[in-house]
């Protein structure tokens, strides 16, 4: 009897793995896939076309970084994410925003390792297609999937849906992350490994999932004079996916701006100094925040400017901004700017309305029909709208705050942060280790790089600049809101980013629309210092009104 049962046992062991073979069949290994170099020479061409000087490319792809080195530290994770897996995934993942995203994954329908293997998957889908290829990662992290694995051993039930708990974010490469290069897009800095910045130690105490580093104007776009955005000799040339090598993909946060616009990531963070996350983010559609100096952390962190310099988080949308703003949040003492402030941004939005708010306009810019519509559509909502006729003060000096702090800056950062692998010490250094190879390292030129060592300003000078320009640029904003008991001025993109500055004062973008020829453009929030929470409160309201962000064409598969 003892034998027949142990029979019967091996009977239906058999049958169970049979049955279990027949309902899960083998996934196949999949191929490789790899990126091929090209003649570009066609594509340059179009480029001197247009009617933009500055998009006139004298390359598109790095030509001392081999393109396939992005993914190779994550390719054999790939090995079995198929392309049927990949489809079944997007309608789950694509445009989502953080809420919805945890709530599949404590649902059951979606994993972090699912999450984190479409995000690969699709960068290397996109950024091997020399017809479609962005640009906009420099580096993906080897180790970013197995992280994902262990927190998918995690009690679902624990998580938070406003959390970055698990969410694969991109970081601008001028950023200290441990166990990946650090570059600022600058062959000089090819081998810099680093540790942690304080704001990335933020993120993984939170259990975000580093995905990689973006692509970003080289130096944050403070070398050459003229020269196309988004380009970096490391990175290559970043392209914005509305507009492939036809619009402008803002600098210098570029990749970061580029890579949430065409969902390579849930998020992004970029840096700024003047218009560096405000101009990518309108320029690709997405919503960038730009704090007051002093609420995040610049601590590891490859600077221009310790007077302006900020990180800032880009997101598809306002909720996915303040729930990586608090994430971002924490006093630094390694920050002579750092000050504490509450992570309660989140919290915020639940009762953020635009009804009975007073908002700024500025006159000049109702000429711009797409801004005409936004404001109307405040109106609509509720917003009380005040015309304003602002005088365009200079602002003197400036350049000399960003040549003088950079001098200054970069060697205490590279004192710091790196080790022996980099060899520059300092601007003179870099200059030097560039002219070497002119034709590669600086295919543009390095003029701001020239005239930081050319200027004269000294250190009281500098003090005496600042101040002025600080009470220049505040007074712009200040005579109007005080005045007229404003909430915020609007701009567009970019265009007062200089003011907001030197003032140190917070601006938020938000899409607002797209050009007849389908450039977007967004509504920029602009405020007094310390006032991130109306500004993502009123990005919110406008955001729920408008609702016009959507998905570059040409990327939705």
């Amino acid at each position: 009897m003892k034998k027949i049962g142990l029979l019967l046992i091996v009977f239906f062991s058999f049958l169970a793995c049979k049955q279990q073979k027949e309902t899960k069949p083998v996934v196949e290994k999949q191929p490789p896939v790899t990126w091929q170099s090209y003649d570009e020479t066609a594509d340059l061409a179009k480029t001197l076309e247009l009617e933009q000087e500055r998009m006139h490319l004298k390359l598109v792809n790095s030509k001392v970084y081999d393109k396939n080195n992005i993914w190779k530290g994550v390719e054999q994770e790939l090995d079995y994410f198929t392309p049927e897996k990949y489809n079944a995934l997007k309608d789950v993942i694509l445009e989502k925003d953080i809420p919805t995203l945890q709530q599949s994954i404590i649902d059951g329908t979606l994993t972090y390792e699912d999450l984190t293997l479409f995000y690969i998957y699709r960068i290397r889908k996109y950024e091997s297609d020399n017809n479609l290829s962005l640009n906009g990662v420099i580096l993906l992290n080897s180790q970013v999937v197995a992280q994902a694995r262990t927190l998918d051993q995690v009690d679902k039930s624990t998580i938070d849906i406003h959390s970055v708990h698990g969410m694969p974010i991109l970081l601008k490469d001028n950023i200290n992350t441990e166990g990946m290069i650090t570059t600022a897009g600058a062959v000089a800095l090819q081998n810099n490994t680093t540790g942690d910045a304080f704001i990335t130690k933020r993120l993984l105490d939170q259990k975000a999932l580093i995905l990689g580093k973006a692509n970003l104007s080289e130096w944050a776009y403070f070398m050459c004079s003229g020269c196309p955005v988004g380009y970096s000799a490391v990175g290559g040339q970043t392209m914005n996916p509305y507009g492939r090598m036809v619009f402008e993909s803002g600098g210098s946060s570029s990749g970061s701006g580029v890579t949430v616009a065409a969902n390579y990531c849930v998020a992004a963070v970029g840096t700024e100094t003047s218009g560096s996350i405000l101009s990518p983010s309108s320029q690709n559609s997405v919503v960038g925040l730009k704090p007051t100096i002093g609420v995040l952390s610049r601590s590891g962190i490859v600077p221009i400017s310790s007077t302006l310099d900020t990180p800032g988080p880009m997101t598809k949308n306002v909720i996915d901004n303040a729930i990586l703003f608090d994430a971002l949040l924490g006093k630094d003492d390694q920050d002579e700017a750092s000050v504490a402030v509450e992570a309660t941004f989140v919290d915020q939005l639940k009762n953020a309305t635009i009804k009975g708010k007073r908002f700024g306009v500025i006159k000049g810019l109702l000429e711009d029909s797409i801004y005409n519509i936004a404001v109307e559509k405040l109106k609509k909502a509720g917003s009380e709208i005040v015309v304003l006729e602002p005088e365009q003060t200079p602002l003197p000096g400036f350049l000399s705050i960003l040549n003088i702090d950079m001098k200054n800056d970069l060697p205490k950062y590279i004192s710091q942060n790196t080790g022996d692998q980099v060899t520059i010490k300092n601007i003179e250094d870099a200059i030097a280790f560039n002219r070497e190879d002119s034709i590669i390292r600086i295919p543009y030129g390095q003029q701001l790089f020239e005239g930081i060592m050319q200027d004269p300003t000294t250190a009281e000078e500098l003090e005496e600049i600042k101040a002025n320009l600080k009470k220049t640029a505040r007074a712009y904003f200040d005579v109007h809101i005080d005045k007229h008991q404003l909430d915020a001025v609007l701009s567009i993109n970019n265009y007062h980013a200089g003011y907001a500055a030197v003032a140190k004062y917070p601006a938020l973008t938000v899409p607002m629309g797209y050009s007849e020829k389908g450039e977007p453009k967004g509504l920029t929030f602009i405020a007094k210092e310390f006032s991130e929470g109306p500004l993502l409160q009123f990005g919110y309201g406008y955001e729920q009104v408008s609702k016009e962000r959507k998905m570059p064409s040409n990327y939705v598969e």
